[in-house]
């Protein structure tokens, strides 16, 4: 038979859940409220971690303050809001045999909410496809792609967009450099 033993703990606005089975350690659920608003340490953990997804729990808490178990919290918190989406490897395209970048402005004939999600989800599927942008304006969507090739780039647009009913024009545009920020603004 299962025992579990829950305690509720406040800490400022954060709601612990501490759910503890029998011979085993912590298992910690965090619930964050849905009007939480972000203060300064919060802030803090995020542009640290922006930079550097890597940094340890122990030198993060250090960085803000905190001791490491209110740091691990206040991480928890905010991944369980939705703040952080996930956490990635920043990727050298040559390293992995890609040779051209392109954005593929998309224009759909048609406006369907059924259209939009139907390419969207086509176009995501893609593994040349790194990014997808739905955008106002005269284009519908900017589609990144890495390619091997021009050959590759060219068997891309007409076997996975021109192909496409819904896909009225597409054009196609060489990225010679790419630069970006790893600071994202957060208001």
């Amino acid at each position: 038979m299962f025992y579990a033993f829950m305690r509720l703990c406040v800490y400022a606005r954060n709601i612990l859940v501490y759910i503890l089975p029998p011979n085993s350690l912590p298992n910690i659920i965090l619930i964050m409220p849905s009007n939480h608003k972000l203060d300064r340490t919060d802030y803090e953990i995020i542009k640290l971690l922006q930079n550097n997804a890597r940094l340890s729990n122990k030198a993060l808490a250090d960085k803000v303050g905190l001791a490491p178990s209110t740091c691990l919290a206040r991480v928890q918190s905010l991944i369980a809001a939705g703040v952080f989406r996930g956490f990635h490897a920043d990727i050298d395209p040559q390293a992995v045999g890609v040779s051209i970048q392109a954005m593929v402005s998309v224009r759909l004939s048609r406006h369907t909410k059924a259209l939009l999600e139907s390419f969207s989800d086509h176009v995501l599927g893609l593994r040349e496809v790194v990014q997808l942008y739905h955008v106002a304006g005269p284009i519908d969507f900017l589609v990144h792609v890495w390619v091997r090739d021009s050959q590759h780039l060219r068997d891309l647009a007409m076997n996975s967009f021109t192909s496409r009913e819904e896909v009225e024009h597409i054009e196609t545009e060489l990225i010679f450099d790419h630069a970006g920020s790893i600071d994202r603004p957060v208001y």
